[in-house]
């Protein structure tokens, strides 16, 4: 079985490392790349920028929040939707947003869930441990290569 990446698109540092610990602590094999805004991101998929060595192919997951600086996670999976090589990817919005506007948004632009970063630890901590158990192990993606 091929391990693929996981990307994380998070401005927030502090919540990053968190993700980071807890996908750690879980044990999870597969590489997990950070981009610090949208723009990263999309410089990730699509192999540019400080990214335009990394190994082909994408990512098992894409955790996105969407609060970010230069272009945010909507405008990101806007974009993913709308590129051919990248449409099948799943996208998890990962956010401590619970605004209803952009929860629609997400799922109309077709985010495939929607999950609001708990605040206390350990609840965080689980949530992380789902999300990566079924996102980056149980669930079956079609192949891009």
């Amino acid at each position: 079985m091929k391990v693929k990446t996981i990307l994380l698109a998070e401005d927030n540092p502090n919540d990053a490392e968190l993700m980071l610990k807890a996908l750690k602590d879980f044990n999870l094999v597969n590489e997990i790349v950070v981009a610090n805004d949208g723009v990263e991101a999309l410089e990730y998929l699509r192999s540019q920028g400080r990214f335009s060595n990394r190994k082909p192919g994408n990512p098992a997951v894409i955790l996105l929040d969407i609060k970010m600086p230069r272009m945010d996670g909507l405008e990101v999976l806007h974009e993913i939707r709308h590129d051919q090589a990248l449409r099948l990817i799943p996208v998890v919005m990962l956010t401590s947003s619970r605004e209803d506007q952009d929860l629609f948004t997400s799922y109309s632009l077709g985010v495939n869930a929607y999950v609001v970063k708990p605040v206390d630890f350990m609840q965080f901590m689980e949530a992380v441990r789902q999300l990566s158990i079924f996102w980056a192990i149980l669930n079956e993606v079609p192949d891009s290569n």
